[in-house]
């Protein structure tokens, strides 16, 4: 193997560690990437791990700040809002086609990814890593298989970009409340803990599995943007802002009533 090659192969193994440990969440949103560090933790040579970290800031999973290196991407209630209006924008279309065009093997791989979505505890039950990294992977199967009948290749590369950012999101979400409970901030934590248990329990994604298996493309757009915005309600309710939202929701229902009608 050429110095280059060598070079290229470690710079691709310091990507996949970071990219995994950010993603992951170990590496907290907002945490200085101090390259000696990294090198000692990772046992990763600094110059593999400055090109991946370049590589990952183009996927803006991290952020270069003028002579002081890099951070961890930080994650926004702002940030998600917009994650969430892409991902509806790309995963609307991907659900419908693939409601046009599934079959009966299709709608097997809906039904099992719902089962194994089912026997995952949420957070409210339990709160342990390997339990989240549980839920987090199968609810990601089960969105998955809802799609896997469209064809449109773009689409589902921009989902997958989508999807990397929002996991980010959803793990920091899953775990605020009782890393601000543990430092003293109590207020809010049994509402959020709440809004989580809604957000991952199995009920909602009943509803959109029985609505895409029967082709009702109407409820199962509906119910998929009611999906989206789950995550926003935990964010709300973080920031104290839970009763707001629920009117901006009220009034959103409202006036598509009025259309539909």
């Amino acid at each position: 193997m050429s110095e280059e090659q060598e070079n290229g192969t470690k710079t691709e193994a310091a990507y996949r560690i970071l990219r995994t440990e950010i993603l992951m969440t170990r590496l907290q949103p907002g945490t200085p990437l101090r390259v000696d560090l990294l090198s000692k933790t990772y046992d990763v040579g600094r110059t593999p791990l400055r090109e991946a970290l370049s590589r990952l800031e183009a996927e803006r999973l991290v952020v270069a700040i003028s002579n002081r290196g890099f951070t961890v991407a930080p994650v926004s209630r702002a940030e998600l809002e917009d994650l969430t209006k892409a991902r509806s924008v790309v995963e609307i279309p991907l659900l419908l086609e693939a409601m046009e065009r599934g079959g009966s093997e299709w709608e097997s791989a809906i039904v099992t990814a719902h089962y194994r979505l089912s026997r995952c505890k949420t957070i409210l039950e339990d709160s342990s890593d390997l339990s989240v990294d549980a839920w987090m992977e199968r609810h990601e199967a089960f969105h998955a298989a809802l799609l896997s009948a469209a064809q449109s290749s773009w689409l589902m590369r921009f989902r997958a970009t989508i999807s990397d950012q929002l996991q980010r999101h959803y793990r920091f979400l899953a775990f605020a409340p009782a890393l601000r409970a543990a430092a003293g901030e109590t207020d809010g934590y049994e509402e959020a803990m709440a809004a989580l248990h809604k957000a991952q329990s199995i009920g909602p994604h009943t509803d959109l599995m029985e609505a895409v298996l029967d082709r009702n493309a109407e409820r199962a757009r509906l119910l998929m943007d009611e999906h989206f915005g789950y995550p926003l309600e935990v964010y709300a309710v973080e920031e104290g802002e839970a009763a707001a939202l629920a009117a901006r929701k009220k009034g959103a229902r409202t006036r598509t009533h009025k259309k539909s009608a």
